[in-house]
């Protein structure tokens, strides 16, 4: 018997899926080490996590082979997530990388939102719950308890929110495409992604005057790490577990990434944290997995928010 078959069915696709979502929450604790511009590191993330997923095509033998009528939604995801990661490494380094996950995750209700204007969608009693229970997690967690905020850290809160905005964009537009794609694409759809993505952010590194340049050894061992775990093996993980894993159960282990990251925040950067804001941080990841529509019974629909990373 294959130890594949030892486990019940919820478990074989939980415990990829829990690596997976430990292993992303990594990734604003890599951007925070590298000695690197916000910008740049994007770039190196997509960069390196690009040519690793070209590489891994080669090696299978897998066609890079992209059609033409797919290019613009590609390039649409890539502008996407290049505004998500610009944002998303500005207020990480604004806020940490704790407070800055857990903002990017409210893309679950811009999403909720497009599916309401748009789709027809009826909001439920969970999003309805929701929204006022992420609110006041919200004012809890940034502080505002203790009479006002600075400028910088305004800031982040803006672009936090903005981070959520343009990563809901980048998944509405990564589902088309998706719903477009034959499934044995979407492995090279992901490459050009990365690959694109990567040459926008480094354009606006150039732009911004913001230096390319790796100068030490820490900063380009994050910089891999960030590329390796944030946009391969955590994904490739998470994409594995899901379709095996009920999706109130993968919406609640997903919520394991923004948790974590607000750990790494506290034990590795020492992050000031006083009772009402674990309060605020406990109640707004309660928020994010009712928005996320994690009741759903059918084990092959994806929860609507998916990990930040």
């Amino acid at each position: 018997m294959s130890l594949g078959r030892r486990w019940p069915a919820p478990a074989s696709g939980a415990l990829p899926v829990m690596a997976g979502a430990s292993m992303i929450s990594f990734s604003p604790v890599f951007v925070k080490l590298a000695l690197v511009g916000p910008t740049t590191a994007g770039f190196y993330r997509m960069f390196f996590g690009g040519l690793l997923l070209a590489g891994l095509l080669l090696a299978s033998r897998q066609s890079l082979r992209i059609e033409r009528r797919h290019l613009a939604s590609c390039l649409a995801c890539a502008v996407f997530f290049a505004l998500d990661l610009s944002f998303w490494h500005r207020c990480i380094h604004l806020m940490g990388p704790g407070l800055a996950t857990i903002l990017s995750n409210l893309q679950v209700f811009f999403l909720a939102g497009f599916g309401v204007a748009f789709l027809g969608e009826r909001p439920t009693w969970r999003l309805l719950l929701a929204i006022p229970l992420a609110m006041a997690g919200l004012v809890l967690l940034v502080g505002l308890h203790k009479g006002g905020l600075g400028q910088e850290y305004v800031l982040g809160l803006v672009y936090g929110l903005f981070t959520a905005l343009a990563y809901a964009a980048y998944i509405i537009t990564l589902r088309r495409l998706q719903h477009e794609q034959p499934a044995a694409a979407a492995t090279a759809h992901v490459t050009l992604i990365s690959l694109t993505c990567a040459a926008i952010l480094g354009l606006e590194a150039l732009w911004q005057g913001e230096s390319l340049a790796i100068t030490d050894q820490r900063s380009l061992a994050a910089l891999l790490g960030y590329g390796l775990c944030g946009q391969v093996l955590g994904w490739a993980l998470i994409s594995r577990g899901l379709p095996r894993t009920p999706a109130s159960l993968g919406g609640l282990l997903l919520l394991l990434q923004p948790a974590l990251a607000f750990v790494w925040d506290m034990l590795l950067f020492a992050r000031p944290t006083d009772g009402l804001e674990l309060a605020g941080a406990g109640l707004t990841l309660a928020a994010i997995y009712l928005g996320a529509g994690g009741g759903r019974s059918k084990a092959s629909d994806p929860p609507r928010g998916g990990p930040r990373g």
